[in-house]
């Protein structure tokens, strides 16, 4: 049974652990967790799938003109005082 204590810290680090950005041993932890947690995994999956749905979806090529008027607009902002 899982420690209902740790699914805050599971949650809170539920995009460290979908993105790769964790330890070995933190990622084994959240792993562990996961599997004796159906909450934390509905999560989990959740945003999983969600992460696949948009990477689907979100192919479009954003058109270099929308492009260059955005870096114009930031280099415009930076230079000012």
């Amino acid at each position: 049974m899982a420690d209902h204590g740790n699914c805050d810290d599971a949650l809170h680090e539920l995009y460290g652990y979908l993105d790769g950005e964790l330890t070995v041993e933190r990622r084994g932890n959240i792993q562990r967790h996961l599997d004796e947690c159906p909450p934390c995994y509905e999560a989990f999956d959740f945003e999983a799938e969600l992460r696949v749905v948009i990477a689907r979806k979100c192919t479009e090529e954003v058109p270099a003109s929308l492009k260059q008027r955005i870096a114009d607009a930031l280099e415009k902002e930076v230079g000012r005082p």
